[in-house]
């Protein structure tokens, strides 16, 4: 019995068990397009790409007044209230405090903040550990919300981070 021909095969069958969390064509990943609440002019888009242990968040988000403002992950996929209720609360299947998404204590769907420039422009990129988008258990987030608040997010008041207004929502829906 001759190695060589079985190299070629166990390759490849390495390198199909290594992109197994990946799928396969590549990474799990959701466009999400924010559009305005009523009366508000805040609009974007947000790429998740499912990575090793969380999801990369990559926002583009236009309109805002400068400063920060709470970016959270909501329960519902639903954005057919005017004002964006129909979001619902925190997604928060540990049923944790609301707190910073790098402290041990906070909703899954707690995000860091938008801070937008002079322009109200904000762009964000980080990686949120614990959240799956298509996988198994209570961490997947396909179905549910991104709502952009009006008020900066001081990641203590319960529940909500004293974020006031929701001024924009996007459906988390299927992946690409």
């Amino acid at each position: 019995m001759t190695i060589r021909p079985l190299i070629p095969t166990l390759l490849a069958s390495l390198l199909l068990a290594g992109c197994g969390s990946l799928g396969v064509n590549g990474p799990t990943k959701v466009e999400i397009t924010l559009a305005p609440t009523q009366g508000s002019k805040v609009s974007g888009q947000v790429q998740l790409t499912e990575v090793d242990g969380g999801v990369l968040v990559d926002a583009n988000v236009s309109g805002l007044a400068p400063g920060g403002h709470g970016f959270h992950v909501h329960e519902k996929g639903d954005c057919s209230a005017p004002d964006g209720t129909s979001a619902g609360g925190h997604f928060n299947p540990t049923g944790k405090a609301h707190g910073h998404p790098d402290k041990a204590d906070h909703h899954l769907g707690d995000l860091p903040m938008l801070v937008a420039d002079a322009n109200g422009d904000a762009k964000l990129r980080t990686i949120v550990n614990g959240l799956t988008i298509v996988g198994k258990g209570d961490n997947k987030i396909v179905g549910r919300s991104l709502i952009v608040h009006a008020a900066a997010d001081d990641f203590a008041t319960q529940p909500t981070g004293n974020s006031g207004a929701r001024l924009a929502c996007g459906v988390i829906s299927s992946a690409m």
